[in-house]
């Protein structure tokens, strides 16, 4: 009946660093996918299209943190994966001690020494889609959009996050 209002532009964000190659990496991926034919060797292909938001030297919030572990969750998993995804292996980061056991001691710490995070996080919040530290998952974000685009998957075939009106 309101078919129409379920088709809006998928919202990219990314939380970006710097000082980090992989975000560097990340983020002019998203931004070539924005501006230039994707994928990049066809020409005759378009750009994609969505919203992006770059958050720079800022980790997510604790419910955003929250919110991506679902995205990350393996399908048919009970157990949402352990905190730690979220840490890095940076020589920097190393000492620390215990690592949080909450995602508000995530943000606190990544806050405190952004070295500790693991950037960049990329997260299609209408897609359901996250990736964590790894270019490799932000291709696979835009391959989801671009199939999305093509018609080779249906909205309705689009695995959507459930909520209460689902």
């Amino acid at each position: 009946m309101f078919t129409g209002f379920k088709r809006s532009l998928p919202q990219i964000s990314i939380f970006h660093h710097p000082s980090s190659p992989p975000s560097i990496q990340a983020l002019a991926l998203l931004r070539n996918a924005l501006s230039s034919p994707y994928p990049p060797g066809k020409k005759s292909a378009s750009p994609l299209e969505f919203d992006l938001e770059v958050v720079e030297t800022k980790p997510p919030t604790a419910d955003q943190l929250k919110t991506i572990l679902t995205y990350i969750t393996p399908p048919r998993s009970t157990a949402p994966p352990a905190l730690s995804i979220f840490l890095s292996a940076h020589p920097a980061s190393s000492g620390l001690g215990e690592q949080p056991q909450t995602v508000k001691g995530i943000v606190s710490l990544a806050e405190q020494n952004p070295n500790v995070f693991k950037w960049p996080v990329v997260v299609d919040w209408i897609g359901g889609r996250a990736s964590i530290g790894d270019v490799e998952g932000v291709k696979g974000i835009l391959e989801a959009i671009r199939q999305q685009r093509d018609g080779e998957v249906k909205q309705d075939e689009v695995d959507q996050p459930k909520g209460w009106f689902s």
